[in-house]
């Protein structure tokens, strides 16, 4: 039996809730960042590298480095493994990287 009810971290989080990826509906636990979701649900891969086409995933788990930079509802390099997952949110892997330096009509 895990622990019911922590000092610090309070309550165990059981209520379900969904989350998509790429429009596909995932299961997640209410207080959980989008990167634990996504790991509890197999997922290892939160997109690619634009310039080498490596995979990214979860690397510091802390918000230090980028590699869980992740498209969530619309917003573009939000850390997966800093924002909380939230019933219905849209997520989209990053499959190469958007080149910051070119605007929307490639210039």
């Amino acid at each position: 039996m895990g622990i019911l009810n922590h000092p610090v971290l309070g309550e165990n989080r059981k209520e379900e809730i969904t989350i998509f990826l790429n429009g596909k509906p995932l299961k997640a636990r209410k207080g959980q960042t989008v990167a634990a979701a996504l790991m509890a649900n197999g997922i290892k891969k939160f997109g690619i590298t634009r310039k080498l086409q490596q995979a990214r995933g979860l690397f510091c788990a802390n918000g230090r480095c980028c590699s869980c930079f992740m498209s969530v509802n619309g917003l573009d390099h939000v850390l997966a493994c800093m924002t909380l997952a939230e019933e219905g949110m849209n997520i989209q892997l990053n499959e190469g990287d958007p080149d910051v330096r070119r605007d929307k009509n490639g210039n």
